[in-house]
This record gives C-alpha cells, sequence and structure tokens, in this order.
C-alpha cells in the first residue's frame, strides 16, 4: 500500500512538472526579460547554497532535470524556475556531448 502511494505521488509530481522546459522555452520567445529574470534569480537563488557552475557545464535537459529536483526540495516557485531554466537554455550555447 506505501509503495502505491508513493508511486502516485511521483506520477504526480511527474505530470506537474512534465512541461516546465517547453514552457520556459515559449515563455523566453514570448518575454526576453525572462532570460534577465532567470540569470538574477539563478544567482541569488541557487548561489546562496550552491558554488553555480557555468550554464554549459550541463545539457538543456540536465539543467532541466537539476532546477525541478531544486524546485521541490527548495521550495521555488514555478515562474522563478521556469526562469531560471530560460536563462540556463538561453546560455547553454555549447552543448555538452556525452
Amino acid at each position: 500500500m506505501k509503495n502505491t502511494n508513493y508511486i502516485m505521488i511521483a506520477s504526480l509530481i511527474i505530470s506537474v512538472f512534465a512541461g516546465t522546459a517547453a514552457q520556459a522555452a515559449e515563455s523566453a520567445k514570448k518575454d526576453p526579460m525572462q532570460i534577465v529574470r532567470g540569470a538574477k534569480s539563478w544567482a541569488q537563488t541557487c548561489g546562496s547554497c550552491h558554488n553555480i557552475r557555468p550554464p554549459k557545464d550541463l545539457t538543456d535537459e540536465e539543467w532541466e532535470v537539476s532546477a525541478i529536483h531544486m524546485r521541490v526540495r527548495a521550495n521555488i516557485p514555478g515562474n522563478v524556475i521556469r526562469d531560471i531554466i530560460a536563462f540556463l537554455q538561453a546560455s547553454n550555447n555549447e552543448k555538452v556531448k556525452k
């Protein structure tokens, strides 16, 4: 029974955050200031606890996963995390190849 509850919660979280990157990319096209807000939020929010990495250190997908994880862990509002993702993906002009 407990495992079923965890699976249901995980499914709910995944469904809520599934569109985050797509929303960030679409919003950045409509609002270029999103990238500016994202840079500021990234420095303030992420930099308060981490030695932040350059955007090119991870792929767009890896940044999305990391940002969504930290949204849950640090209780970062959705609009702020979308701005941060838009900034990281816009700044990640050298894609990491693994």
